[in-house]
């Protein structure tokens, strides 16, 4: 992903919450996750932990699993959850940063990778009406809200490229004019999320390429319906050795698009893009924060109970150490994130802050995990403990919206030019 975040995103005008409101908010998911969620995954185990009944042969998700999250999607939307991330200019909720955070940390905090159906009860920024939706054609997506805000249709964000992920400007994707004053888009999309179920697509076009080529703006931002003539689910992805994965190549072949598809202002989709993913940083930093939490806590009872020569390994400073040192680094990036969707919230934060947040939390997060692993001894590979599922969430953040090295770069220009204050 492209390394900065536009200096226009303003959250100011998000609904604002006391904490007590935010504690509500969260008691109440918990309490759907734990009646509605957490009994459908139980009785449908059989399609969600089974590899051979969660994915088609080509990798795809299976239509069961499509229509059991679709499931949870919408009966979330019905108890007031799923939206509320939403801007309340589509019909969402409108909280802000600051719930992005905390919702996100809390859930993976509270329940852990293993139902992992309950990550599709609230919408994520990028597979459900995505905050994007606000600097649409109001127009055009009207069609589109009712099927998005109720759960029964999904998005996906097609910004990444086989040669154009960090570096985004290497984008070449192309969107070019038609007689009739609208534009034809070609070109190849990669690891696009929900790409192979998504209904509709926000597609990042370079539509001025020699603005583009001095990486000045000259890319647009489309909303693209899945079942256009010339949209292709190339293939599905297969990540860590499993039988199918979430990433798709899609491919675009002519396809049509007019004005009224534009998001945002032509030549300036990337900041329609950056403004998703820096959301998107936000949530990877409470989802890292969350998981650690998640498998400390696993870790703690676990040696406090264990014996070996002669007592709980827990005294055995080889042992508590290391966890005492993950305690305090997921202490420290729970307060650097939190701070930061404080201050994205109220327009404040910079590109530099959004970084090292998220930098630092996923790289707290992941040796954290590995310390829980490690401590756990062979346990710690089982399945039954799904620590290493956990484990393949954290690292995979480290690539996700930004690779850990592009966001050091992010902070390191910031330093170096003042524009980032310690």
């Amino acid at each position: 992903m492209s390394d900065q975040v536009p200096a226009s995103v303003d959250h100011r005008n998000t609904a604002v919450l006391t904490a007590s409101g935010q504690l509500e908010i969260l008691d109440g998911l918990r309490s759907f996750v734990r009646s509605s969620v957490l009994p459908l995954h139980e009785k449908h185990a059989d399609v969600l932990e089974d590899p051979r009944n969660r994915f088609l042969p080509d990798g795809r998700p299976s239509p069961a699993a499509v229509d059991l999250i679709r499931q949870v999607r919408m009966e979330s939307a019905s108890a007031g959850y799923y939206t509320m991330l939403t801007p309340e200019s589509v019909g969402g909720g409108g909280l802000g940063p600051t719930m992005v955070y905390d919702v996100w940390e809390d859930l993976h905090h509270q329940f852990g990778p293993k139902p992992w159906l309950t990550y599709h009860a609230v919408a994520h920024w990028a597979k459900g009406p995505s905050p994007a939706l606000s600097k649409a054609d109001p127009d055009y997506i009207a069609p589109y809200l009712p099927g998005l805000l109720s759960g029964e249709k999904s998005m996906c964000f097609a910004m990444s490229e086989p040669d154009a992920g960090s570096d985004a400007w290497q984008m070449r994707t192309r969107a070019t004019p038609t007689a009739g004053g609208g534009w034809r888009i070609n070109g190849t999309k990669q690891w696009i999320s929900n790409g192979a179920n998504a209904d509709l697509a926000l597609v990042l076009a370079v539509t001025d390429p020699e603005t583009a080529a001095k990486r000045r703006g000259g890319v647009t931002a489309f909303l693209v319906p899945t079942n256009q003539p010339g949209f292709c689910v190339d293939s599905t992805i297969k990540m860590w050795g499993h039988l199918g994965g979430n990433e798709a190549i899609l491919s675009f072949d002519e396809v049509e698009v007019s004005p009224n598809q534009i998001v945002g202002e032509l030549g300036k989709g990337f900041g329609v893009g950056l403004d998703n993913v820096a959301t998107g940083r936000i949530y990877n930093s409470g989802k890292a924060v969350g998981l650690a939490r998640w498998g400390l806590e696993h870790a703690t009872d676990y040696v406090t109970t264990r014996q070996a020569f002669g007592g709980p390994i827990s005294r055995h400073q080889g042992v508590s150490f290391p966890l005492t040192e993950s305690a305090m680094e997921i202490s420290a990036a729970h307060a650097l994130g939190i701070q930061c969707a404080r201050r994205y919230e109220q327009g404040i934060a910079t590109t530099e802050e959004v970084a090292m947040a998220k930098a630092y939390s996923t790289e707290a997060g992941t040796r954290a995990l590995d310390r829980v692993i490690q401590v756990h001894g062979a346990m710690g590979f089982t399945s039954e403990l799904a620590l290493t599922e956990a484990y393949q969430m954290l690292r995979l953040l480290l690539v996700a919206d930004g690779t850990a090295e592009v966001l050091r770069q992010v902070v390191s220009r910031g330093l170096l030019d003042g524009s980032l204050v310690i």
